[in-house]
């Protein structure tokens, strides 16, 4: 592509390089420099005009940013309309937004005049969001170099939340536990895990020691269980770890790497999940447990790997927080 400032014969055919007021009237950036124009702008006393042209091989920007989005818009995401040079992905349905960022940073950097931008990999979104979008910088660009960054790219996709899944909320008490609190904890759990289309079922509450919630436990009948307990976990030997335990189930982590969020504790039992919910649980506020339901919710097998991968960007608000209601994160 030419892009330069040409006396105003030359500048004739080629496309307007920035917005322009001649007398009273505004000329926009791409418009058609037609004899009018140039009529115009010698009337203003000017005798150039930064101005671009296309080159044979140059694929105009609309077309350019079509053809990455195209390529970038995999399952349950929609491509709109080129505008202006840039074309916006949104998500056609809710889950967890799948990428290959290395993918991305490749075509990135295969000219400055593209600019690829996503939201973070695993990023919850609901239909509708815009979840990326495609920009091209200059008014055109060699079609060669988009084959070449459309290559590197890989579809992105939404990974939608599983259906029919049912949850059960485990509360333990101590005698100064407040009813309110309960609650709120419910409450809180239940909101968090309808956006992701599960439904939740309270359990009776229990004593807060290991036996007791062993057999609130063994009881419960569902997808995943939410142990909120009357203080937080602590140690591998703790009550909700040894309770699961006790029930028959496996402990997979005590304590995750991402805050709030620490004192989450994962198990299994049977065919059924087990959280130990972090303190920060009872707060709606964005904590270690979304990350962990979220990928539950998608199909995302939760793992002590998984977990610890959670570490990098794990950081959800500033360190040194107040800790509500006394409790540890």
């Amino acid at each position: 592509m030419i892009f330069a400032e040409l006396p105003l014969e030359q500048a004739k055919g080629a496309m307007l390089a920035h917005g322009l007021l001649l007398g009273d009237k505004r000329h926009a950036k791409g418009q058609l420099v037609d004899e009018a124009l140039v009529q115009a702008a010698a009337a203003q006393g000017l005798d150039r005009l930064w101005v671009a042209r296309l080159e044979p091989g140059d694929l105009p920007e609309a077309e350019a940013a079509a053809v990455l989005a195209a390529r970038l818009a995999g399952d349950g995401l929609d491509a709109r309309a080129p505008v202006h040079g840039r074309v916006n992905l949104h998500a056609a349905r809710g889950g967890l937004l799948m990428l290959d960022a290395a993918a991305v940073t490749i075509a990135n950097l295969a000219a400055d005049s593209i600019g690829i931008s996503t939201l973070p990999p695993l990023s919850p979104v609901a239909a509708g969001d815009m979840v990326a979008t495609v920009k091209i910088i200059p008014y055109a660009v060699p079609a060669a170099l988009i084959a070449t960054a459309a290559e590197a790219l890989a579809p992105l996709r939404v990974q939608p939340w599983r259906q029919g899944l049912a949850a059960a909320l485990l509360q333990t008490r101590l005698p100064e536990t407040a009813d309110k609190l309960l609650g709120k904890t419910r409450e809180v759990s239940a909101a968090r895990l309808e956006r992701l289309g599960v439904a939740l079922t309270e359990l009776p509450a229990v004593a807060h020691a290991v036996a007791a919630v062993a057999k609130g436990l063994a009881a419960a009948r569902a997808d995943l269980i939410l142990v909120a307990g009357a203080t937080a976990t602590s140690d591998p030997r703790d009550v909700i770890p040894a309770a699961i335990v006790a029930a028959g189930g496996e402990v997979l982590r005590v304590g995750m790497p991402v805050d709030p969020g620490n004192l989450l504790v994962l198990g299994r039992l049977g065919p059924a999940l087990v959280i130990g919910l972090p303190g920060c649980a009872r707060s709606p506020k964005r904590n270690g447990l979304d990350l962990l339901l979220e990928q539950w919710a998608a199909g995302l097998e939760p793992t002590a790997a998984r977990i610890a991968a959670m570490g990098v960007g794990g950081l959800l608000e500033e360190s040194g927080r107040p800790v509500p209601w006394g409790w540890g994160g």
